[in-house]
C-alpha cells in the first residue's frame, strides 16, 4: 500500500498531520507493507528566496491583524504541535521559499532517504527556527541524514529535480488539492488536514481490506483538522 503526502515544509499543519498519521502508522499491524512518500507543494511559490519578514509580521499584513492577535493565532498551532510532541517555535520563524527543499526532498527520496530527510526538514524550520531556503544549510542537513554532501551540493546548484517538483504540484492541481497537508491512500481515499491519529487508522484499515477495487473517495468531511493554504494557514482560534 502506498501513501503519498502532499505537504509543505513551512506548513506547521503539515508536520503535526505527519505526527498523526506516524500514530495511526504504529496501530497498524501490516504497517512494514506502507510505503510513504512526500510530495511537493509549495505554500507561497513566490516567497522570497532569501529569508525575509517573520511569520507574525507575514500573517499580520496577510490577515490585516494586529501582531497580538496573530500571536494569538499561533499560540494555539503552537499548543496543537505540542500535543503530538513538536515544540514549535513559530516566534523565530521567517518566510521562506521553499522550492530547493522540495527539490531536495525528491532527490533524497531517490536515494532511499524521502522519510528522514522529510522530518528532518520540518524539524529545521518549526523546532530549529533554521533557514531551510538557503542551498548550504540544506546541504548540511542533507548530510546530517547521511546523503553525500558534494553530491547534494552539485544536485542543488543544477537543474536536477525541478521538473519532478513541478511534475507533482501539478499532480495536485489536478487532483484538486488547495490546501495541505493532504494524504492519498492507494490512490482511493483521501484525507486533507491534520486529522486524528484515528481518521487516519480508520482510513488505512478500510482501503487495506478493500484492495484495490474502490474508486477514489475524498474523506475531507467536517472537524478540526487543520490545513494551510494560499500562503498559510487561515486565522483560526478553534
Amino acid at each position: 500500500m502506498k501513501i503519498e503526502i502532499w505537504s509543505d515544509f513551512v506548513c506547521p499543519f503539515c508536520y503535526i498531520g505527519k505526527r498523526n498519521l506516524e500514530a495511526a502508522l504504529e496501530q497498524f499491524p501490516y504497517r512494514e507493507h506502507i510505503e510513504v512518500n512526500y510530495m511537493s507543494f509549495e505554500l507561497d511559490p513566490a516567497a522570497d528566496t532569501e529569508a525575509g519578514a517573520s511569520t507574525h509580521e507575514m500573517l499580520a499584513r496577510k490577515y490585516g491583524m494586529s501582531l497580538d492577535q496573530v500571536k494569538g493565532m499561533t499560540a494555539n498551532v503552537t499548543a496543537q504541535a505540542a500535543a503530538v510532541g513538536l515544540a514549535y517555535r513559530l516566534d523565530d520563524t521567517t518566510v521562506q521559499n521553499t522550492f530547493q527543499a522540495h527539490r531536495l526532498s525528491q532527490y533524497a527520496a531517490a536515494e532511499g532517504a524521502g522519510a528522514k530527510v522529510a522530518e528532518r526538514l520540518f524539524k529545521a524550520y518549526f523546532i530549529d527556527a533554521d533557514n531551510i531556503g538557503d542551498s548550504k544549510r540544506l546541504t548540511e542537513l542533507a548530510a546530517e541524514c547521511g546523503l553525500d554532501r558534494e553530491a547534494v551540493k552539485a544536485m542543488l546548484q543544477s537543474d536536477a529535480y525541478k521538473e519532478e517538483v513541478r511534475a507533482q504540484e501539478q499532480e495536485a492541481a489536478g487532483l484538486n488539492i488547495r490546501g495541505v497537508p493532504y494524504f492519498v491512500i492507494d490512490r482511493k481515499y483521501a484525507i486533507s488536514g491534520a486529522r486524528p491519529p484515528a481518521d487516519f487508522l480508520g482510513a488505512i484499515t478500510q482501503a487495506w481490506e478493500e484492495g484495490q477495487h474502490s474508486p477514489f473517495t475524498s474523506l475531507d468531511g467536517e472537524g478540526e483538522a487543520g490545513t494551510c493554504k494560499d500562503g498559510w494557514c487561515a486565522p483560526s482560534n478553534d
